[in-house]
């Protein structure tokens, strides 16, 4: 199953804020050349909450048009509606996704149980390999290992992402869940480290604008070469501290339009970069090789 860098991939847009898919089309082709393991489409660096349920379908299916097979898609399905997120998945495996990745419900709150219900009414509605998604920065809740690991006991739930954003938090995963559920970290900063703890991989936003060296990182840390990951991940550090400089994507999506790899579109209620951050974001890039 999946492993590596695994590109949480922007959805770029024109200035009125509509998706442009051409620009989504050569996203998916840089992302293919440069070596990134798979790409999630329609997660929270998608712009997941502000797309509407018809543009998140279309954007999916989109994705795995000009994937065209040769680099998997997670699809994005997760919704603090139950029965949104079902919709949501059943039109990602209708549509040819490898995966899904479903977040946690945010806002409504729902203790353990309910998220244990949540997610296995889920999986045992859709026939097709589901990722957790637990981001407390995001969702104010946090999905405790325990209930994970319960989880990780349902046929089809295959892994999790995991964005508590500590490397502790990983280990007690690894402890918890049996071997073969997947471990993904959600947090950049720490993905070397939750790597060498026994993660499979990191789902990222960096990789959108250095995917070659998140991939490289990644892969010599899954191979047990610590001292060419901690090289290459020390190219990557500042992009990991300042594309959350202010809230992903919009820095990100800024970072992009530098690239010449996108437009400067966003959707409100987030807005453009502020100026006084960008001399630094284009260091950043400049020191990680992407411009």
């Amino acid at each position: 199953m999946f492993q590596g860098s695994i590109v949480a991939i922007a959805t770029p847009m024109q200035d009125d804020g509509a998706i442009d898919f051409a620009a989504l089309q050569a996203l998916v082709d840089f992302h293919v050349k440069e070596g990134t393991d798979a790409i999630v489409s329609v997660g929270t660096t998608g712009e997941s909450a502000t797309l509407d349920m018809d543009e998140h379908a279309t954007v999916i299916a989109k994705t795995i048009e000009y994937a065209a097979g040769n680099i998997p898609i997670i699809a994005g399905t997760g919704a603090n509606s139950t029965s949104e997120a079902l919709e949501l998945t059943h039109n990602a495996k209708a549509a040819g996704a490898q995966a899904c990745l479903l977040v946690t419900p945010y806002y409504n709150k729902p203790p353990q149980e309910g998220l244990y219900q949540h997610f296995k009414h889920i999986a045992e509605s859709v026939d097709i390999p589901q990722i957790l998604y637990n981001v407390p920065g995001r969702t104010s809740l946090d999905m405790a290992p325990a209930t994970t690991a319960r989880l990780a006991e349902v046929d089809n739930i295959i892994g999790i992402k995991e964005a508590f954003g500590t490397v502790e938090r990983i280990k007690q995963l690894v402890s918890l869940c049996p071997s073969e559920f997947r471990i993904y970290t959600g947090d950049d900063a720490t993905a070397l480290e939750s790597i060498l703890a026994g993660a499979h991989g990191n789902i990222s936003v960096t990789a959108n604008v250095a995917p070659a060296l998140m991939h490289q990182m990644c892969i010599a840390a899954l191979n047990g070469e610590e001292a060419k990951a901690r090289d290459i991940d020390s190219r990557l550090a500042d992009l990991n501290r300042l594309l959350f400089i202010e809230s992903n994507p919009i820095p990100v999506k800024w970072s992009l339009q530098q690239m010449k790899l996108s437009g400067p579109g966003i959707r409100l209620p987030l807005v453009p970069l502020n100026s006084a951050y960008h001399a630094q974001v284009l260091e950043a890039l400049k020191k990680a090789g992407s411009i």
